[in-house]
């Protein structure tokens, strides 16, 4: 028999077992064979407000969730080719590998015609369990609002203040989030309960400011062995269908914005699957973003 991963039991187990695991239908439809027009669509879009030229998405979560690497692999089918614009670790790890607040942007064309797409990302340190540790909630904060400088080094033991040279005292439109997501990995048997508090403080704050928020499940693939298979089981899994509905349950984020996706991590060459995963989510930030901007 073909063994088969599955977190909670500690090893292996039958293939038999899993297709008790399976749904017949998928819960969520996903149009897979539309990763040309998602692309052009994201490709294309330019936020209409004069005075923001970027649409500036903030990622935030536990350590090891996979931000970095969610980065990379939005990089990679943007260019259409393997990239690593942030830098992120194979290890697992309980201290987090980002340590500064970066802008990730992305290229468009090459040589004189190159440009950036009117969509970057924001990198941040990991939250981690209690207290002195990982980024501060307080700091997420501040860089909702745009207070936290290109290239700030975080101290996990002291939240930035308007004295320190990191904080921005006179933050721009362009310089504000306009999409929160929050990366959680489907590998993780339990959030810790300080992390939760954290990012339910994170979110509050976030909705105070209009801010749309979203989720990103990482490590299907690893979390569940008929989509590690094959990725198109995703949403016939149901064992990722309960991760999703126990996050959103402890976070508050709604179903519907919550997006599970498999990061470039082993493979050398683009996949399509991979890709229509990454697409879907990234369409749904431009759309939750340019909405947000238009209320501005």
């Amino acid at each position: 028999m073909d063994p088969r991963r599955l977190p909670e039991f500690g090893g292996f187990v039958p293939m038999s077992f899993f297709v008790e695991l399976i749904l017949d239908e998928p819960w969520r439809e996903l149009r897979w064979g539309e990763n040309q027009m998602n692309l052009k669509y994201v490709q294309k879009y330019k936020p209409e407000q004069d005075d923001i030229r970027y649409l500036r998405v903030l990622l935030y979560g536990p350590v090891g969730a996979g931000k970095s690497s969610f980065i990379n692999s939005v990089s990679n089918v943007l260019r259409g080719r393997m990239t690593i614009p942030a830098l992120a670790s194979a290890m697992t790890s309980d201290k987090s590998f980002t340590k500064k607040y970066e802008t990730h942007k992305f290229i468009k064309g090459r040589g004189s015609t190159k440009t950036f797409y009117p969509l970057v990302y924001n990198d941040i340190m990991g939250l981690e369990d209690g207290t002195n540790r990982g980024v501060h909630a307080d700091d997420i904060k501040l860089a909702l609002r745009g207070h936290v400088k290109e290239g700030h080094k975080f101290n996990p033991v002291a939240p930035l203040t308007q004295d320190d040279p990191g904080y921005n005292p006179t933050p721009s439109a362009d310089d504000k989030v306009h999409v929160l997501v929050c990366v959680m990995s489907a590998n993780t048997p339990q959030m810790n309960l300080s992390v939760l508090e954290k990012m339910k403080s994170i979110r509050e704050a976030a909705s105070d400011l209009g801010i749309p928020q979203m989720a990103v499940m990482t490590h299907i693939d690893e979390a569940c062995g008929e989509t590690e298979r094959d990725l198109r089981n995703v949403y016939k899994s149901k064992y990722l269908r309960k991760k999703m509905k126990d996050f959103s349950a402890a976070v508050g984020i709604p179903m519907n914005c919550i997006f599970p996706v498999k990061n470039y991590s082993e493979e050398i060459n683009l996949n399509d699957d991979v890709d229509a995963l990454i697409l879907s989510a990234l369409r749904k930030m431009v759309d939750f973003g340019d909405d947000f901007i238009e209320k501005i």
